[in-house]
This record gives structure tokens, sequence and C-alpha cells, in this order.
């Protein structure tokens, strides 16, 4: 959710800053997408963006990706960049008082609310193309049958592993959750956890439980079934009998991340961008995998994170289409293995996915991933986060005793 998740953006990392030498070269050419211009757009000189991207390296990275693509449509930037938690109630009070800038990023779960506002435009009315998008990504940028946001490059989440640590303990990755619990209880010892995952009390924690919830069948539309109370026993098992820390009731996907490289995690569920900073220390041997399922016949369901660009209703036709410009630039196929490259995520386009899944193998469970990864907005739309939220309300209650797994999904569905 890296996307997903606005407060907790990419650390710096020396890979990022490598990719990012040659990125300017590569951004110049925009040419994977169109936008019709025409007319009056031609006399704007300048665009205003706004985007929550206000850490290094992203801000530099998208800064130059944005810049590039400015270049090419004759255009100058005027870019803003907010902290994540403040992105949306800026937005929301633009809207109002009729500011909103001319570029707009936004984590794809806020699209719908958003767009259900009537702040965006729909990108097919300057013929963006979207053609060759994974499903979800698509799914993620569509409100009402009607495309509004698309992102460049996605992401999601998979089970990284010590692979010394596993050795050593004559433990194979898991694939079930059998295995899975197994596993974590041999590899809990002194210090040590066999895993680390994210269950705090905000839409990080909802992020970290759904894949396990959707590979069992569980759905967002009524958490109170049997199959999303499975999924949350199984949180709480591991958590009850040692294998998982308590503190995950509290932690970031960043704590998590630094539990595992401290090794007081053998695994640990996360996401690509914490392999700049995994890459970086010495003596770490770590591998990826899929999040395992309950049994070997399930397939992995995994939420899609990531930010698409958008083209508010400023009311300059002129300025709008030039937007659209920006916004096809963003999303040309250079951009997408670009910015992949470099940030660490992966390219929406399917086709685009496969060859960078080949050049960059560390990323390639989660290339494999992204195929089938589900918006989290997909069902429920604008209804999402109050969804979101009952969810991560049932897994504190469950992790902390107050009820059992079942009966906490159904008070929170309730």
């Amino acid at each position: 959710m890296k996307s997903a998740l606005k407060s907790k953006k990419h650390q710096a990392s020396a890979l990022a800053v490598t990719a990012l030498i040659g990125l300017p070269l590569v951004l110049t050419g925009c040419g994977g997408g169109s936008a019709s211009s025409g007319g009056a757009s031609d006399s704007v000189s300048s665009l205003s963006v706004l985007d929550y991207y206000n850490n290094q390296p992203d801000k530099t990275i998208i800064g130059d990706a944005l810049n590039a693509c400015a270049g090419k449509s004759g255009v100058t930037l005027q870019r803003e960049t907010v902290p994540g938690a403040s992105l949306i109630p800026k937005v929301l009070q633009q809207s109002s008082s009729k500011t909103l800038p001319d570029v707009l990023m936004l984590d794809n779960p806020d699209l719908q609310q958003i767009a259900s506002s009537g702040a965006l435009a729909p990108l097919t009315d300057f013929k963006i193309g979207t053609d060759g998008y994974a499903p979800g990504v698509l799914s993620a940028g569509t409100y009402k049958d009607k495309i509004y946001g698309l992102a460049p490059t996605v992401n999601t989440i998979a089970l990284f592993y010590n692979k010394d640590l596993l050795a050593s303990a004559g433990v194979t990755p898991p694939t079930t959750w059998e295995e899975l619990k197994a596993a974590a209880g041999k590899l809990t010892s002194g210090g040590q956890y066999g895993l680390a995952f994210d269950a705090n009390p905000t839409y990080e924690g909802t992020w970290q439980f759904l894949p396990f919830m959707w590979s069992n069948g569980g759905d967002e539309k009524n958490i109170n079934s049997p199959q999303a109370a499975e999924a949350l026993q199984l949180w709480t098992d591991l958590v009850k009998n040692g294998s998982v820390s308590s503190s995950a009731l509290n932690w970031t996907q960043a704590d998590v991340k630094d539990q595992f490289v401290a090794g007081k995690a053998a695994m640990m569920v996360n996401g690509p961008w914490q392999i700049p900073v995994l890459d970086k220390q010495a003596g770490l041997n770590y591998g990826v995998v899929k999040i395992p399922v309950k049994d070997a016949s399930q397939t992995v369901v995994a939420p899609l994170g990531g930010e698409v660009w958008t083209v508010p209703q400023t009311g300059n036709k002129a300025k709008q289409a030039k937007a659209a410009e920006i916004v096809a630039c963003m999303n040309s196929d250079e951009n997408q293995l670009a910015l992949a490259k470099a940030r660490n995520t992966i390219p929406s386009k399917t086709t685009l996915a496969a060859q960078f899944a080949t050049d960059n193998p560390k990323l390639a469970t989660f290339t494999d991933l992204v195929k089938s990864a589900r918006a989290r907005t997909g069902e429920l739309g604008q209804d999402w986060p109050a969804q979101a939220t009952k969810i991560y309300t049932a897994i504190q209650s469950a992790l902390t005793g107050q009820a059992s797994p079942a009966d906490a999904l159904k008070q929170a569905q309730g």
C-alpha cells in the first residue's frame, strides 16, 4: 500500500539513486500514451501539481519524471508536495474553494471518494490510452465505469524470509497456513520471532491482513464470515503462541522491516519498497515468496498498491488538456519501466511487467502477484475506508483477546 501507505514512503537507497542517474534521459521519451491537446492548450505555459511524494528519494525521482514530461509538453510546473495524511483534506478543501491543482496524484483507494465529488475529469475525455494495463490497475482508477486515474507503477506485499535462519532451522519457505505456523514456531527462539507483520489500527493493518482473508474466500462486503474468521484465527494463533510479537499491534511496515533487518524476525510480510534497505545490510541473505494460503488448492489474492495520476475539473479546458498530456507521459511505457526500476515498484502494463521481472529477478514474485492483485475499492468503491476501519478494529479486538476472531468480526461488521 505503499501507495499503500501514505505515511510510509520508500527509504532512501543506493539502488534507487543509482537507477535515478539515468532516469531523465529515459523519461524524455513519453510516447507510450496519448492525450488530445489542441487549440488553446498550446498557449498554456505553466501547470500546478500536487502529490505526497515528499520524502527522498521519491520526491526527486517523481520530480524529475514530471519535469521531463513538462519539457516535452512545453510547460513549467509549480509542484507542491504534502505529507500523505494531509493530501485528501487538502484536496477536499481545494475542491470546495475551486482551487484544485492542474495535475493531481492520489493514493488509489482515495480515487473513488474524490471522483464521486465531481472533482476529477474522466481520462477518456482526453483520449488517454488504457490498453494493456493489469485489470486491478484499471479497477483502481475507475469510478462508475469511467477511468479517472492511471498508475505508472504499482506494488503489493509478499513474504520475505531470511535464508540463513531458515536453513539453520531446517525450514523451507512455507506455502500453506499449516506450514507457516510450523515454520514460525520452529524459528521462534530467545529474542527471535518466527514472523513479523503489521497489525496496527490503521489502513496498514487492514492492508496486511487482506491477502489472508481474500485468499481464503473472505469478502470485504461482509467480514462476518467463516472465511474471514479463519484468516483472523490464524493471525490470533500466531500471536497467542508467541510466534509473532504482540508488538505487531502497534508496528508499522517500517517497524516490521527493522525487526527483520535486526534478525529479530525470521520472516516478515512486507512490500518491494523495502528491498533497497535490505540490500544495504551486509550479510543479510533473503528471499521472497507469495504469502501462504490455507491449502494448496487456493490462489493468493494480493491487494494492489500504487498512486494514480488524475486531471482535476479546474474549469480551464486548455490547462486540463495540457495536464492530460502530463498524465499520459507519466504513464508512457518508457516511464513505467524507468520509474519501476528507480522505485522498486512494478510497471502497470502486463507486458512491461513481464519484461521487468526478467530484468529484475528480486521483484519477480511481486510482478507475478500484481497480475491478479485486487483493488481495495473494487467492490465497495467510496465505501471502502469505512469497511477498512471495521477490519482493523476486528484485528485489534481479536489479537488483544477482547473477543474471539469470529465475534470480533461480527461486532465490527454489525
